[in-house]
């Protein structure tokens, strides 16, 4: 089928180069042409694994374009996807200018059936607004053609989003009942029919259910991870290992095992925005939200855990320490550094004084321009980063190491030669991804996130009296 895709980001791209991965004639618009011009070269701006090959594959075969002419692309494809970013908006809500904005062009050029894919995450209602946008931009030209909008929303995660996208666990379309929405039906199934050899299903709905099934997705997994991080923290005051507590909670078959990892909180560009959203959707719906704002405020908390055991540890001011930082980008396996965890612990470390050795597999040149945006009206607190080359250059002379993202290769780091590294045999672990014992044993110290240092036995606490009448 042919295919355009509107926006080459993360969604756009990925989208694009698994639909070309599976036979379709695919074209990706975007604005920015020196975006698309590396692009042509074969060069691909966003690091998620898998995804160079599949361009370097698809585009010489010619089922994959790259373009900044909308017109050629309104013309090419029956499937006009919107894959553009939809930002928060100073209030939370997500800002639908792009959507809209491409949705117009659509319009502008069309002069033929097409069916709109929303692949954007976008508010409930969003579906209506761009075929009420249609309507009214294909009524002043005086065009009479068809089309249909449908929501399709992504469920990728960074780091593994090309085998989500070509073996997905459900692909969710909302679509109406209509004459168009009928072909449209027809031709969404077609555009997955590849899906037809794997166990993926197509789960059929209304369009504002599948609009709000992706919100209600993301914040039902965000609600999971504060709600463990809460446990955590519990777990640290009454002495329990909230590793343990994990298991068994994960055995439960109505639980699962999926994200129930503690450590120090949530980021990307997805979680985050999406529960902020959904907050403000419900405001807007004059509907309760008090557990999405619990969510929220738990994980802004957490992203500050690690600090606060520094100076717990230290003091209050750390001026003078040397702190080094494993990981920078907000989840391994990706150069992302939306809300990443990373920056709030570096920004404030430099705010109390802290001199901070980073490094991260991916991430630096994308953390470099994150944290100077950061620190833009603290420009000197810049000079107090310093830029490692490796893991262990991070840590030489440090009093203390963060680790803040669970890259694979951090685990592999000898201990023994860790700890002579360190000028303090220190580590706080905020993902919990290292056996206190295995370090204990290299003499290091190792301090988790509701976890039980090695050596220490269950403190126990008298549970207080409660008087009955």
């Amino acid at each position: 089928m042919k295919v355009t895709v509107i926006g080459t980001g993360y969604v756009g791209l990925v989208t694009g180069a698994c639909m070309a991965e599976w036979g379709h004639d695919v074209m990706c618009l975007d604005l920015d042409a020196a975006k698309i011009a590396r692009l042509q070269r074969g060069e691909v701006p966003i690091y998620e694994p898998g995804l160079r090959e599949l361009i370097m594959r698809n585009q010489p075969a010619g089922r994959l374009r790259f373009t900044t002419d909308v017109a050629a692309s309104v013309e090419h494809g029956d499937i006009q996807f919107i894959a553009v970013g939809t930002p928060p908006d100073e209030d939370g809500s997500a800002d639908l200018r792009h959507v809209l904005e491409a949705a117009r062009q659509i319009a502008c050029h069309m002069d033929s059936f097409k069916l709109v894919v929303n692949k954007s995450t976008v508010p409930v209602g969003t579906a209506q607004r761009v075929s009420t946008l249609l309507e009214e931009e294909l009524g002043r030209r005086a065009v009479r053609c068809g089309f249909a909008v449908v929501s399709n929303p992504e469920f990728l995660k960074e780091g593994s989003a090309v085998a989500d996208f070509l073996q997905p666990d459900r692909v969710i379309i909302g679509c109406g009942s209509g004459t168009a929405d009928r072909r449209a039906r027809e031709w969404m199934t077609q555009l997955y029919a590849p899906l037809e050899r794997t166990s993926s299903q197509l789960l059929w709905m209304e369009t504002r259910s599948a609009e709000l099934t992706k919100y209600a997705a993301n914040a039902m997994l965000a609600t999971r991870i504060s709600l463990m991080n809460e446990y955590a923290n519990l777990a640290e005051a009454l002495g329990a290992d909230i590793e343990e507590v994990r298991r068994g909670l994960g055995s439960d078959p109505r639980i699962g095992a999926h994200f129930l990892k503690a450590g120090i909180g949530y980021g990307g560009s997805c979680f985050p925005k999406d529960v902020r959203a959904l907050i403000r959707m419900s405001e807007q719906a004059h509907v309760s939200h008090h557990v999405l704002d619990a969510v929220e405020a738990v994980n802004s908390r957490q992203k500050f855990k690690l600090v606060e055991k520094l100076q717990k540890r230290f003091g209050a001011s750390l001026s003078g320490r040397t702190v080094a930082i494993w990981g920078l980008a907000f989840k391994p396996e990706t150069d992302d550094m939306r809300e990443a965890p990373s920056r709030c612990i570096v920004g404030e470390l430099l705010r109390l004084g802290a001199i901070v050795r980073v490094f991260d597999p991916v991430a630096m040149p994308a953390a470099r321009r994150a944290f100077a945006q950061d620190l833009a009206a603290y420009p000197r607190r810049l000079a107090n980063i310093h830029w490692a080359s490796s893991a262990l250059d991070a840590a030489r002379g440090s009093d203390a190491l963060l680790l803040v993202t669970e890259w694979v290769e951090f685990s592999h780091i000898d201990p023994v030669q860790l700890a002579k590294t360190l000028s303090m045999p220190l580590v706080l672990d905020g993902r919990n991804a290292w056996e206190p014992s295995l370090l204990a044993s290299a003499g290091i110290e190792h301090r988790g996130i509701g976890r039980i240092p090695a050596g220490e036995t269950l403190r126990t606490r008298p549970m207080p009296l409660r008087r009955f009448s």
